[in-house]
């Protein structure tokens, strides 16, 4: 963003990027879906991250496979990578800031 001085915490980094996750529960349903606000360039950023880390990085392969295991969603899959790819990323650009 334009003003740095706005982004406090790891949460509204994420927010920023537009990949915040929004409760989007119904009943008995529980689950969250990603925020389509946001600077959609970064958002776009952080999916080719995640897209390229799925193909190329075992961590994340295994992570995809449990979570398929836990019967979730690729989106659901995809939106949690993206949150801890922003959370990875805002520790490298505040790391004065610890959270």
């Amino acid at each position: 963003g334009d003003n740095p001085g706005r982004i406090t915490s790891e949460g509204a980094f994420a927010n920023l990027c537009g990949v915040a996750p929004i409760p989007a529960s119904s009943g008995q349903t529980t689950r969250h879906r990603l925020n389509r606000g946001g600077d959609r360039q970064a958002n776009r950023a952080l999916h080719v991250i995640v897209l390229s880390r799925l193909k190329y990085d075992d961590r994340t392969r295994a992570y995809r496979d449990k979570r398929l295991a836990q019967s979730k969603s690729k989106r659901d899959i995809i939106r949690c990578l993206k949150r801890a790819v922003a959370r990875e990323i805002f520790a490298l650009l505040n790391p004065a800031n610890p959270g």
